[in-house]
């Protein structure tokens, strides 16, 4: 089981986490929402939960709640760019489908 960042995800975080000046990595769940039935949350944690699980990647410490891993057990993030938009692009092994919009899945 785990969750992994490209390299260009993990500097990407880095670059922010120090900016910010304040974090113990980047936190990785899901939640009810969105036409599909689930949606990505992703926030930096400042804190890890006794029964969180963490993952190493490339330098970067991946906090992921037990609730939360059998949805994104697999899942490498990755940070793009394309054309002019910008953002974090999660690559799920288990996702079944997706809304059009790409803001939501099922498992």
């Amino acid at each position: 089981m785990s969750v992994t960042l490209t390299e260009k995800a993990a500097d990407h975080v880095q670059s922010f986490l120090a900016k910010r000046g304040k974090g113990v990595g980047l936190r990785i769940g899901v939640r009810t929402s969105g036409c599909s039935g689930m949606a990505y949350k992703l926030e930096f944690a400042d804190a890890v939960a006794a029964d969180d699980l963490q993952f190493e990647s490339h330098g970067v410490r991946v906090v992921v709640d037990p609730k939360s891993l059998p949805y994104v057990d697999g899942t490498e993030l990755d940070y793009t760019r394309e054309g002019l938009n910008e953002g974090f692009k999660f690559k799920n092994p288990n996702v079944k489908d997706q809304c059009g919009c790409g803001e939501s899945f099922n498992i």
